[in-house]
């Protein structure tokens, strides 16, 4: 195995709503390389557990925008 899982928190605007968390927080789940991703309304980010040999920050950044949020 010996991949090594990163962590990251990303800021997300727009977000109004339980719905919202849930939405990208399937977004983020549904990514390969993807662990964990843990959504919260309060603090406007996600924290995301993932390997980085899968996927890059900046991946995990279009697909929140993609999904129509500010990702940062």
């Amino acid at each position: 195995m010996g991949s090594t899982q990163t962590s990251t928190e990303i800021k997300i605007g727009g977000m109004s709503c339980q719905g919202c968390v849930k939405n990208i927080g399937g977004v983020l789940a549904a990514l390969p390389g993807v662990a964990s991703a843990e959504v919260s309304l309060e603090q406007n980010a996600a924290q995301v557990s993932f390997d980085p040999q899968q996927i890059s920050r900046a991946d995990l950044l279009a697909a929140i925008e993609d999904a129509g949020f500010d990702a940062e």
